[in-house]
């Protein structure tokens, strides 16, 4: 039995942290069976980072080592197509989403114009979150921007930082299918749970601003959507 933990929802996606979402998208396009456990305490997990996941025995930390994990176990053929120049595109791809998660979250923790909306958001969608939860979550993450680097930019900075991740994506994408080909493959689901961490999110972040510019991007995140909702597994 697999069961995935991730962070709770939010405007309607399945987890409000994109690689949750990745890997649930994965989960739902490669048709596994699988139970989605919303918490906030990461402490039991590997490394207590979410998303993690539990299959039977074995748990899992880190978004790619789960997909690689789910892969291997259940053959699942969904990367079987990909050429070895696509195979590395895909980690390059993996890696400037890497970079953009520091971004997005400083547009979620650290922007006042958009902290108190977010803060709201998830207030008013989990009424067990505390505000007092949430801004001992804030002062954490202030910490984590300062180390990591991105804390010691100006906003115009590190808003710009993330738009060129995203025009690179964008760039990757063509009008009228995934990112190589007609069917979605396992970077989709990694790029769907960034875009859609985004565009669904009623936030009017730079980041957003650059995605609706963008018709493939918001394309390919309907897509995207609309392929996990219809792999979905009773």
């Amino acid at each position: 039995m697999i069961t995935l933990y991730s962070y709770p929802g939010l405007y309607g996606l399945e987890d409000n942290n994109p690689y949750g979402q990745k890997v649930f998208a994965f989960l739902r396009l490669c048709g596994l069976p699988f139970e989605h456990r919303h918490i906030l305490d990461a402490k039991a997990a590997p490394r207590a980072q979410l998303p993690y996941l539990v299959d039977d025995t074995t748990m899992i930390g880190d978004s790619d080592a789960i997909i690689a994990h789910l892969k291997r176990k259940y053959a699942t053929p969904i990367d079987d197509a990909l050429t070895h120049p696509q195979r590395d595109l895909d980690l390059l791809i993996r890696r400037t989403l890497d970079d953009l998660y520091w971004v997005m979250s400083y547009s979620r923790w650290a922007d006042p114009r958009f902290w108190p909306a977010f803060k709201n958001a998830i207030l008013t969608t989990h009424p067990d979150v505390t505000a007092e939860a949430l801004e001992g979550a804030q002062k954490y993450n202030f910490e984590r921007y300062h180390y990591q680097g991105i804390g010691r930019y100006q906003a115009d900075e590190v808003y710009a930082r993330g738009v060129a991740d995203l025009q690179v994506l964008s760039n990757l994408i063509d009008d009228d299918s995934f990112l190589f080909g007609t069917q979605p493959a396992s970077t989709d689901a990694g790029v769907y749970g960034f875009i859609a961490n985004i565009y669904f999110y009623d936030i009017d972040t730079p980041l957003k601003q650059f995605v609706l510019s963008r018709e493939n991007l918001v394309r390919h995140c309907k897509a995207m959507r609309s392929a996990v909702n219809g792999a979905a597994v009773a």
